[in-house]
Formats: C-alpha cells, structure tokens, sequence
C-alpha cells in the first residue's frame, strides 16, 4: 500500500513538472512572438522615416530631380513675387514689354535645359508621333520653308543638343506623354513663370547683367563663331565675343543663372502655355497663362542666331502654333509635389 501510495506522489510530480514546462515554453512563445511584432513596428518606422525624408528634399527650392531615367532634369523653382516686363530706359525695348507690373509666382517646377533631341526622339519612337516634314531653315544664306524636320535642321546635332523645328502642338504632344508615362503633370511654363526663373532675381536686361557681349559665358548667341562660319551671317549684329558654336550648342554648355537653369537665354527660343498680346495691359498677377484666341503663341529666350536687342529676358516673339523653325524649341515646367 505504501509502494502504491509513492508511486502516485511521483506521478502527480511528473505532471506538475510537464505542466509547469509547457507554460514557460508558451510565455518564451508569446514573448518572442511580441519581440518580431515590436522590431516590425519599428522597422516600419523607420522604413517610413526614410521614405519621407528621401521625398522632402526633392520639395527643396534649387533641388534637381528626375521622374524616371530618361526624363529631363527638373529644379524646384520656389515661389516669389517679381517685376515683369522691361522699363522704357532699357536699351532696345519693343513696345509689347510693358507696362511692367508685379506679379506673384507659386512654386513649381522647370527644366534645368531645354529639351534635347534625344529625348525627343524617344517620345517619337514610342508614340510613333509625327512632327511633319516641312521647317524653315537656314541655307544658301537665307531662312525658307523646306523639307525637313527635328531629325534634319540642315546644320549637324547630337542627341545632347536641344531639339529644334518643333511647334507648339508638337511640345504639347511631348508635355502629355510625359504626364501619361510618369503620372506627374507636365506642361509648357506660363510666360511668367518662364520671365521669373530667366531674370534669376535680376533687374537688368540679362541675368548676367546688361552687358550684351558678355553674353558667351551664359549663352549660345550669334556672335564671331556664327558670323565666321554661317553663309550671310557676315551681315548680322552680333555679340562681339566668342561662344564656340555657329548653330546650336549641346543643352547647358553655359554658366547656370541664380535658379540653377541654364540656357534660358540663347541657342533654341522657347515656347510657352500663353497666347500672345500686344502688351500687358490687363495681365495675370498671378503667374497663370494668359489665355486668348490661340492665334499665335508666346516663345522666349531668342536663339543661336539672334542679335544683342534680341537676346534680352524682357524680349518677346510670338508664331501660329503650327509653324516650326530650326530655331524654335522648348523646356518643361511641372506642377508640385
């Protein structure tokens, strides 16, 4: 009986000694359980920490980003208020410069240059888009209408140059792709928002100063190069320094302004969102488009070609949407975030 009586004592210990086992076991389970679940929180923390302060700099004013490999490099503009427009003392004024007036520009994004060939001719080779077959260009000494296009200016380019003979539908066609393909918004930049980022913050005729032929530091202009080397250019004004290049340069070959941009004076004149008006009378403040019948459009900047009263930040031309030049091209400006 008494054998009987210690064999169930040992075994009641048995069990207590398992039961007691299997709960440490499931506390050990639960802790550790909670330990992967305290790390995961905190790497998603931290995951989530780095993704924001990897996306906040982009929002930097000055800061240069890139949608996607092959887009253009684009600088945050910050916003800012400024004088359009040029005074009537400024040395070569045409009329439709004026009056000046103050206008307020939110911040947004613009190309650092303008857009190249070879991204352009990416946009075509996927979209199969056709840019016509008729430019007017410079040959036998004088401007015509001929048979060509962006893929033939009648001078030599690389895919770095800036692409040429294109109209404003054209530059419309690329700025919705480039919306489509990144999910960002990208358009032409309003006339304002194209004077503001050109001045730089200055008040003179070039954002370099008002010296015109310091001009082959900051821009690609006609100058002694063109002149030497362009038949009937031995007539044109020019610059009277050197840039190194008769036609167009390779997209930001010069000195940037104080945005960062280069460019935005020479080489390719530009086209904007606006229409064209004869002056400012009644314009936006507010650095929107100023929409009107669309006759003719608004481009900035002048050319490789195109002399010292031209190759002013105040300076304004203005074509029908459908013509193309081996001069006229473009750059983006995108909305923020």
């Amino acid at each position: 009986m008494r054998n009987q009586f210690s064999l169930i004592i040992a075994a009641f210990c048995l069990m207590w000694v398992s039961t007691q086992a299997q709960a440490q076991a499931v506390k050990r389970g639960e802790a550790a359980k909670q330990g992967k679940t305290a790390q995961a929180s905190k790497a998603a923390k931290v995951s989530k920490a780095a993704k924001v302060s990897k996306t906040a700099p982009a929002l930097k004013a000055g800061k240069v980003f890139r949608d996607c490999p092959a887009c253009p490099d684009m600088v945050v503009i910050p916003s800012g208020s400024f004088d359009m427009g040029s005074p009537d003392s400024e040395d070569g004024r045409d009329d439709d410069e004026g009056p000046v007036h103050r206008v307020n520009v939110a911040a947004f994004a613009l190309g650092k240059t303008e857009i190249t060939r070879g991204q352009f001719a990416a946009f075509v080779k996927k979209t199969k888009y056709s840019a016509g077959e008729q430019c007017w260009t410079h040959g036998g000494g004088k401007v015509e209408e001929r048979v060509g296009n962006w893929r033939e200016l009648g001078h030599a380019q690389d895919d770095k140059h800036p692409v040429a003979c294109i109209n404003w539908n054209d530059a419309q066609a690329y700025a919705k792709w480039l919306s489509r393909t990144t999910g960002k918004k990208y358009r032409l930049p309003t006339e304002a928002e194209w004077e503001y980022v050109a001045r730089g913050n200055a008040a003179t005729a070039r954002y370099w100063g008002d010296n015109p032929d310091e001009a082959c530091g900051y821009a690609n202009v006609a100058d002694a190069t063109g002149q030497a080397q362009i038949r009937g250019a031995s007539s044109w004004s020019v610059h009277k320094c050197t840039d190194g290049f008769a036609y167009t340069a390779p997209a930001g070959s010069f000195k940037a302004n104080a945005f960062g941009l280069k460019d935005m004076l020479g080489n390719v004149w530009e086209w904007t969102e606006d229409s064209y008006h004869d002056s400012y009378k009644d314009a936006p403040v507010d650095g929107s488009a100023w929409q009107g019948d669309g006759a003719k459009r608004v481009l900035r900047g002048g050319s490789w070609n195109n002399s010292p009263r031209i190759v002013r930040t105040a300076v304004r031309n203005s074509y029908k949407p459908e013509l193309r030049y081996s001069f006229f091209g473009f750059r983006l400006a995108r909305k923020l975030p």
